[in-house]
């Protein structure tokens, strides 16, 4: 699975996991992206969507 929202773009973030003892080790946080149907060029299709941009409205939901 894509995890990365067809109309706004974003991606899962990088960082690290620190312990008490400073320890550094990368890790991700992942986009919270749901497949939904939307029109594309007049045409329904299944994208993965973010949920800030269903939310907001940007898109409307075939």
């Amino acid at each position: 699975m894509s995890r990365k929202c067809f109309i706004t773009g974003a991606k899962p973030g990088t960082g690290n996991h620190v312990s008490h003892a400073n320890n550094k080790n990368k890790r991700t946080w992942g986009v919270n992206v749901q497949k939904v149907r939307i029109l594309v060029d007049g045409k329904p299709k299944r994208v993965y969507v973010s949920t800030r941009a269903l939310k907001s409205g940007k898109i409307a939901r075939v």
